[in-house]
């Protein structure tokens, strides 16, 4: 066909991405969507166990407040059971009880029933008004019997508080009554103010007020018909009673008081018996102040974990409060705007704050208080009394018989703050985590570098001392080829290394064979003038005899054989004895007991060791059939040791007592072995030693004695 192209086709390249592009897209791909899943993963279980984290700390301190609250009312019950049983109560209920009938028969005059006229119309009735803010009778609280009159005409009208009227022990009116509270007052006053009880109270059979700690208006009023007959303290003393039970004691819930000025007051009441018969009941007010302390931890809320807003508090069955809130103790007036926001009455919250509590006060209603009143225990999200979207834990309380409800709430805001900071930093750590990938998808695209980075860091573990080193080869020819280079270079650097360690070893064994340890250390780090001053040191100076014509016989090599043969015995008894050599020559023998280890018996050791010497030559010369001595000087003193020279170091010894102990020896033609005066001394008695003469020193004449020979010598020790 004209015009046809006649060939072989041209192959056409398609467009499209290039494995790198591939491999890189695809990493990222899959980094970046696992980072996103994770992240989504561990935000769920992570704020989930943070919050669980959170109610468990509030269940943790509800439970532990609980249990405080426990341990108070079994305290107080206990108190009272034992206030109740003791002497001094069995005896006083007797006393008041009978000084109170008699004043039934008194009646009090003009002036008192017009002073109490007065108090109950102008004192009493307006402070019980301003307390509850209702209008108020005085008269339908004032006092009906005669005793009661009396009573209250002594002991509480003449008084502006209860403060003063508690510390009068007699009113001085010489009645039977007053003996007996001149007598057991102390007592009551002291279980009042230790016990931080409100009250105490002693009641009689009849239901009359016989005894008031704080001569309070209920002071002589009758439980049972007297103006005071509704209140919850006349309840729990017709339940005790009617009980008689001994040691059994019947608690009354908190209830507005009417001579508390309408505040809050809950009762302990128990019988008191005297031979087995109930002759009245003690009746304790509860101690307000030490249950809020319980439940505010003391003000201590931030050290018990509560942080800036929670709280524990208790409820009652009337869904009010019966401790205090602690946004009332850190800011009233913030109290007072919160609680009335969140549907509390004015007039309650004023109350609240006048009075500095919100027992009895302060509704709290919600789904956690009715579970808890209803027997049930757990945690929930709720909004608080205050009206704060709060977590709360709640369970039932029952304590001494009242079925109240303990909460411990803090905030959601504070509360999860830390689910906040998770959040946000698990938000944080995603993005880096993704940026991260995407920077290493990129470095892994470069993956050719890996051989050199791995020789890089094998070089740099060489260089920080670590030997033996190996990399892999790698699949690269050129680049396999070094890494073996690498691999030699670091197998021989090893090897080098190890011959140097043990070089420096043998030099080491070297330096300690002709110098102390600590002079060696010394002389490694450089120090040039090194010596060491000793106070109390045995020097042994030994010559031995017949050496020289023994090695006429004998050819150079013979006699250093033989020399060193006995010089490393010498050595070996050195060391059994605690000797330290010096420096030795063809023939002599310098050593020391007590340079470089300090010994408190170095002249006995030094003795005994020259004694063993002068057996060891004995023995040599019986073995060889030669005829060597020993000839030993010895003395005790100071001396100085060190390192003389620079190119060619030698180890020392000198100062008197070396060379008295070489004069010793040295001034005898005999063998022997000699010492001074001063190692006689020092040498136990059981070594036998004659008079060897006297020689001359710079500090005067000093005796020689020599030891005689075919001494035993004791074991090393």
């Amino acid at each position: 066909m004209a015009g046809e192209w006649v060939g072989t086709p041209r192959v056409r390249r398609r467009g499209g991405l290039s494995i790198y592009s591939i491999l890189l897209i695809m990493l990222l791909s899959v980094s970046v969507l696992s980072s996103i899943v994770v992240g989504i993963i561990g935000y769920i279980n992570g704020t989930e166990a943070l919050r669980a984290i959170a109610y468990e700390k509030l269940v943790e301190i509800r439970e532990s407040r609980a249990r405080e609250v426990t341990q108070l009312f079994t305290t107080i019950e206990n108190a009272v059971r034992l206030g109740a049983m003791n002497e001094t109560s069995t005896q006083a209920i007797v006393d008041f009880t009978a000084g109170f009938d008699e004043l039934q028969q008194t009646s009090v005059d003009s002036a008192d029933a017009a002073a109490l006229a007065t108090y109950y119309r102008d004192t009493f009735a307006a402070d019980l008004s301003a307390a509850t803010g209702e209008e108020v009778q005085g008269a339908a609280f004032a006092p009906r019997s005669p005793a009661a009159k009396y009573l209250q005409a002594k002991y509480v009208v003449p008084y502006d508080s209860w403060e003063e009227a508690i510390l009068t022990d007699d009113a001085g009116d010489g009645s039977t009554w007053s003996a007996a509270h001149a007598k057991y007052h102390d007592y009551f006053r002291a279980m009042t103010q230790l016990q931080d009880f409100e009250d105490v109270l002693m009641i009689d059979t009849d239901g009359d007020v016989v005894y008031s700690a704080f001569k309070g208006v209920d002071l002589g009023t009758n439980l049972l018909d007297g103006p005071y007959r509704l209140s919850n303290l006349a309840v729990a003393y017709r339940e005790s009673m009617s009980r008689n039970i001994v040691g059994d004691v019947v608690i009354a819930d908190f209830a507005a008081y009417s001579p508390s000025l309408g505040n809050p007051a809950g009762w302990a009441v128990t019988p008191i018996a005297v031979d087995g018969e109930v002759k009245g009941a003690l009746a304790i007010e509860l101690p307000i102040d030490r249950i809020n302390e319980v439940m505010t931890a003391d003000g201590e809320w931030r050290i018990n974990g509560l942080g800036q807003t929670g709280e524990t508090y208790l409820v009652g069955r009337d869904g009010l409060m019966r401790s205090i809130s602690r946004q009332l103790i850190d800011d009233p007036d913030g109290y007072a705007d919160a609680a009335v926001s969140a549907g509390l009455s004015p007039t309650a919250a004023e109350l609240s704050v006048q009075n500095g509590n919100t027992l009895l006060q302060q509704i709290v209603s919600g789904a956690a208080v009715t579970a808890a009143l209803a027997g049930d225990s757990g945690t929930m999200l709720e909004r608080s009394y205050l009206g704060r979207d709060s977590l709360t834990a709640f369970a039932p309380l029952n304590v001494g018989g009242l079925n109240w409800v303990i909460v411990a709430q803090e905030s959601s805001a504070e509360a999860l703050v830390p689910v906040e900071d998770f959040t946000r930093n698990l938000i944080l750590s995603t993005a880096g985590m993704i940026i991260f990938v995407c920077l290493l998808s990129l470095v892994l695209a470069q993956v050719f570098v890996r051989p050199l980075r791995r020789l890089k860091t094998a070089a740099r573990r060489i260089a920080a001392g670590e030997e033996g080193v190996q990399v892999e080869a790698g699949s690269s020819d050129e680049l396999a080829d070094v890494a073996s280079a690498f691999n030699d270079m670091s197998r021989s650097l090893q090897v080098k290394s190890n011959l140097i360690e043990e070089q420096e070893k043998a030099n080491e064994r070297l330096i300690l064979s002709f110098m102390p340890e600590g002079m060696a250390d010394r002389y490694k780090h450089g120090d040039e003038a090194i010596t060491q001053e000793n106070e109390d040191v045995t020097v042994i100076f030994a010559d031995i005899v017949g050496f020289e014509e023994m090695a006429l016989s004998m050819t150079s090599e013979e006699a250093v054989a033989k020399l060193n043969d006995l010089i490393r015995t010498f050595d070996e008894a050195a060391e059994r004895f605690g000797v330290e050599r010096v420096r030795t020559t063809r023939q002599s023998y310098l050593a020391s007991c007590g340079l470089g280890t300090p010994r408190v018996d170095n002249a006995r050791r030094a003795v005994e060791f020259a004694i063993e010497l002068d057996t060891i030559l004995e023995r040599y010369s019986a073995q060889q059939g030669v005829k060597l001595d020993l000839r030993a000087g010895l003395d005790s003193g100071r001396v100085t040791s060190g390192l003389i020279g620079r190119a060619r170091v030698v180890y020392d010894m000198w100062g008197d007592a070396v060379n008295l102990a070489f004069r010793v020896q040295g001034d005898s033609d005999e063998p022997g072995i000699y010492i001074t005066q001063r190692v006689a001394d020092r040498i136990p008695d059981t070594v036998p030693i004659t008079p060897a003469g006297d020689v001359s020193t710079q500090s005067g004449t000093q005796r020689v004695w020599r030891v005689e020979s075919n001494v035993p010598v004791p074991e090393a020790s």
